[in-house]
């Protein structure tokens, strides 16, 4: 796949319009309402105007559309917006997955392979 799971991307699949507020939202990992909610009330509150509808028509024409199928389960799109927030927190995540695999795969090697009579009995019966 060559489409970056880091990059920001239009929603146009979850949009309401042009699909900034839920690109913003998958990318940031918060539901999508309260992005929405956020840009409404800066702009209406008088914070936000120009700036807001500014730069919610800049972004929804310089950014790309998201790729259909960038993320195959849900789980992969919350461990990619992990990774986009803090990228050293998911590497040592995937880094105590795996010492966890390895102390398993560690332990299923020292039972198979070291002399259990019960077990060596057990399968002797069995012949």
């Amino acid at each position: 796949m060559s489409a970056s799971r880091t990059q920001f991307y239009l929603d146009k699949q979850n949009a309401k319009f042009k699909g900034v507020c839920a690109g913003i939202a998958d990318y940031t990992g918060i539901d999508a309402l309260w992005v929405r909610v956020a840009a409404v009330l800066l702009t209406v509150s008088g914070v936000g105007i120009p700036w807001v509808p500014l730069a919610y028509v800049l972004v929804a024409w310089m950014a790309t559309a998201k790729p259909i199928g960038l993320y195959q389960t849900d789980d992969d799109a919350k461990f990619w917006q992990g990774v986009r927030s803090n990228p050293k927190r998911s590497t040592a995540e995937v880094r105590s997955k795996f010492r966890d695999i390895d102390r398993r795969l560690a332990d299923i090697e020292l039972h198979y392979t070291s002399r259990n009579s019960r077990l060596a009995d057990e399968i002797d019966s069995l012949r």
